[in-house]
């Protein structure tokens, strides 16, 4: 399929509200990239906030940090997506290293660039779900890079409110094939229902030998954090208030329900991985990432 998008800018898509949420995670990928200990490559992820409007003036080197890695956002938050990224694209790798599935599918793709730095394997089709106008602006600056996908990517522009799980088959994606899922920092903003959906539709959408990786956040009261350092240096530094854009609704147990299903899951903490790799944040006090989870769920074969 020819890799396309709508062919206006869309920079307008991650001009506000969960659209500038991709921004931000662009900024910390491209702090993470040129850390003398990165966790995790990304080239492309300074070129996504140095395209967009909204993000003017954000850093995109910690060296443009008057605080360093002492401020709370582009210091320990900044270093959690690194982290983040780092531990997804393992799973990503292995998942598609370790058995044949060869379709990988991002859900809420926003301006994620794996299709274009990781080590596929070959025949790997990455199809990447978002809104139109996300996938747009993001094909403009990987455009004016003239980069290169590593594997096919099969951009499908469907706001996951509507109707994904039938615009996925009709991209090219065979349901009756093993397949990978990724499901990064999406959940937090959805309803309930909406997560269920979601969960529901991968598990029905993946044969044997599929894998799928998402994050919740397990909180009772969110609200319990809102003046914590993370959350308020978010709000000041970048007028992104994350708690209003959270769905606050007590979560589902997806993790649970994949269980139920016949998925093998595992429930990590992100301080699992920092101890792990040896870099990344740690529990402190009043802690905006205490209740976050990275789950990883693969569907057996017979």
């Amino acid at each position: 399929m020819v890799d396309t998008a709508h062919r206006n800018d869309g920079a307008e898509g991650v001009a506000g509200g969960v659209g500038a949420t991709a921004l931000l995670v662009a900024a910390a990928r491209a702090i993470e990239t040129h850390r003398p200990d990165s966790l995790a490559q990304d080239v492309f992820a300074e070129h996504f906030v140095l395209g967009a409007p909204a993000s003017k003036g954000w850093p995109v080197r910690l060296r443009e940090v008057p605080d360093g890695d002492r401020n709370p956002l582009w210091g320990r938050f900044a270093r959690y997506f690194g982290l983040r990224t780092r531990v997804l694209d393992d799973f990503l790798l292995r998942s598609v290293h370790a058995g044949n599935a060869r379709q990988v599918v991002l859900l809420g793709a926003g301006l994620d660039s794996r299709a274009y730095r990781l080590a596929w394997p070959s025949g790997c089709v990455v199809f990447e779900i978002d809104r139109a106008e996300v996938l747009a602006f993001k094909h403009q600056v990987l455009d004016g890079l003239s980069a290169a996908p590593r594997a096919t990517r099969v951009p499908v522009p469907t706001d996951l409110r509507a109707d994904w799980a039938g615009a996925l088959p009709s991209a090219g994606f065979d349901p009756a094939a093993p397949s990978v899922w990724l499901v990064e920092g999406l959940l937090f903003y959805l309803p309930p229902a909406a997560e269920t959906y979601l969960i529901d539709t991968v598990d029905r959408l993946s044969t044997e030998g599929s894998a799928l990786a998402f994050e919740v956040k397990l909180d009772k009261d969110l609200l319990e954090y809102r003046e914590s350092p993370l959350y308020t240096a978010t709000r000041q530094q970048i007028g992104i208030d994350l708690l209003d854009l959270f769905d606050l609704s007590p979560r589902p147990d997806s993790a649970g329900k994949l269980t139920g299903k016949g998925w093998s899951t595992s429930v990590r903490t992100p301080f699992d991985f920092t101890r792990l790799h040896g870099r990344g944040p740690l529990p402190e006090r009043n802690d905006a990432l205490a209740g976050n989870r990275w789950v990883f769920a693969d569907r057996p074969r017979r």
